[in-house]
């Protein structure tokens, strides 16, 4: 049974993908999961390989989704993007960028640009 969770996860990342490429992002994965953790979208920005976190939260009880990313969520986004750069053979320059949502509306979408250094 698929949750409304997920599924309004799946609306967020499906948004996100479609201003980032509006952007002129390509997508090039998405949902790359490892043991370590999760990558929701991939995306090259010219030569650069970018990492992007998808975050919705609707309620702002615990802050807005900014708030939810956090040094433990980091740790794992850059644990999964070792994984996947080491599958390449020449890893490009890259970046992490998170795309933040107080609702499922593409006209209430944040980008953060860089949003942690490695």
């Amino acid at each position: 049974m698929v949750s409304a969770r997920s599924v309004s996860g799946a609306k967020a990342e499906a948004l996100a993908e479609a201003f980032l490429v509006a952007r002129g992002l390509t997508i090039v994965d998405r949902n790359f999961r490892r043991r370590c953790g999760e990558l929701d979208l991939i995306a090259r920005d010219g030569d650069v390989l970018v990492f992007v976190e998808v975050r919705l939260r609707t309620h702002r009880d615990f802050g807005g989704p900014a708030a939810s990313i956090t040094k433990a969520k980091c740790a794992r986004i850059a644990a999964a993007a070792g994984e996947y750069l080491a599958r390449l053979t020449t890893p490009p320059p890259c970046r992490f960028d998170a795309v933040l949502l107080d609702a499922l509306d593409s006209g209430r979408i944040e980008w953060m640009k860089d949003m942690m250094r490695l």
